[in-house]
């Protein structure tokens, strides 16, 4: 299948197969591998935007982007009009914005962020105005709606504030990843608006990123791409080939032993989060779940980095 670049605002995405952000897994070293191993585009993980503006040290870390991390993103959600008048200036150095109105998270959610900004799309609406009128090149991220679908409506009220590109996820906030994402609703919101549309929800193989890039612009991969950041290079090698190539446990072990090299060396050393980062990457294998209980009770990143090492020479 043939891949039309996309264009948000005036970034061109050649390869529109997105990692999507993951809090506790999309940081600047995970995001680096996920490019490495085909990825077109990334975000920085969901940051809140009083913390950004607190300049919370732990925030300023995630908020770091690599030299080939072109175009950059960032994603970020709220729930004060003010507080987003004031990041703008924190802004300014990503090429895309991307506003978060789909996490379900019950604290986003309770903070009255993230998919909880789905029940008054008005304000969404409002806050891409804001940041449009500041000059930023605005994506969105949306669900089909909190509790009840009204995502046509949500979608036609971000592009008329000005969004470059639209993201959808295809279930309710109160769905569960158990119930399948809803693609017929991506469909209608590509027919709805002119901007471009990225499709998000169970696209774990080439094949379904394929069936995905026949109803809209992009791909956005999320859970799949934890601990199997060679899905990229799976469902490119899918786009040129037409057939599925098979699951490389020890390429995406290595990828792991690269990460660990990048998060030293960006002394990014969050021994829980690599934990369970790592403990995604030990399947696929004989063994594997009793190699995964054993990797998580190592105690240190040089333990883990010896571990992972080992798996991978035999």
């Amino acid at each position: 299948m043939k891949v039309k670049a996309i264009k948000i605002g005036k970034f061109v995405i050649k390869n529109p197969i997105f990692l999507a952000p993951m809090v506790d897994v999309t940081d600047m070293p995970y995001r680096a591998i996920c490019r490495k191993a085909g990825a077109g585009m990334t975000y920085t993980e969901m940051l809140y935007v009083d913390a950004i503006t607190h300049e919370n040290d732990k925030t300023k870390q995630l908020m770091e982007v690599g030299k080939n991390e072109k175009p950059s993103g960032i994603q970020i959600t709220g729930n004060n009009i003010e507080e987003f008048r004031k990041v703008i200036p924190y802004l300014k150095k990503y090429d895309i914005v991307d506003l978060n109105c789909g996490c379900p998270s019950v604290r986003i959610v309770g903070n009255e962020a993230g998919s909880y900004l789905l029940r008054t799309p008005e304000k969404i609406g409002e806050i891409v105005k804001l940041l449009k009128k500041a000059g930023l090149t605005v994506s969105v991220k949306i669900r089909l709606g909190f509790e009840r679908n009204n995502v046509i409506e949500i979608a036609k009220i971000i592009e008329k504030a000005g969004a470059d590109a639209l993201i959808v996820h295809a279930r309710l906030a109160k769905d569960s990843n158990k119930i399948p994402a809803d693609w017929k609703w991506i469909a209608a919101v590509k027919k709805a608006v002119k901007i471009p549309v990225i499709g998000n929800g169970d696209v774990i193989s080439g094949e379904s990123a394929v069936r995905m890039l026949k109803i809209c612009d992009g791909v956005m991969v999320a859970r799949a791409a934890i601990g199997d950041p060679l899905i990229f290079d799976r469902i490119n090698y899918y786009l040129k080939n037409e057939k599925e190539k098979e699951l490389d446990v020890s390429g995406n072990l290595k990828l792991f032993l690269e990460y660990i090299q990048l998060c030293k060396k960006q002394k990014i050393v969050d021994l829980h989060r690599i934990k369970y980062i790592g403990s995604c990457f030990i399947k696929g294998f004989n063994g594997a779940a009793k190699k995964r209980a054993a990797f998580m009770s190592l105690k240190t990143i040089d333990e883990i980095e010896c571990f992972s090492r080992e798996i991978v020479d035999k």
